[in-house]
């Protein structure tokens, strides 16, 4: 049950909700999500570490990124069940769609300062 009760945990708030859904388009460092959230890096950092923690989303260093994409490949039955489900929630929401035209746009080379 506790991983459960995490999973729905993480998907309670509105930011993180955000994030899966902008990481539908594509993989995103953690600069590309601030950009598009115009949050601060620790929050969405925090953030992160939520749907990671959750197995809702994994990372992966690519030279000088770390990636973050949905967890399609994970052996949590309750996130192979629900991220279908989430790709169908929200499609005409003026936030998410806003979002994923922005996430459409953004490159790390032009945003990110490492």
């Amino acid at each position: 049950m506790r991983e459960l009760v995490k999973i729905f945990k993480a998907l309670s708030d509105q930011n993180r909700l955000r994030i899966l859904k902008m990481l539908e388009v594509r993989p995103l460092c953690v600069c590309e999500i601030t950009a598009v959230l115009q949050l601060a890096t620790s929050t969405v950092s925090k953030h992160l570490s939520i749907l990671r923690e959750a197995k809702l989303i994994t990372d992966e260093k690519q030279g000088k990124w770390v990636n973050y994409r949905l967890n399609r490949q994970g052996n949590i039955s309750y996130v192979n069940e629900l991220l279908p489900l989430l790709s169908q929630w929200l499609p005409d929401d003026p936030t998410i769609l806003k979002d994923r035209n922005k996430v459409k746009t953004i490159h790390r080379q032009t945003i990110c300062q490492v």
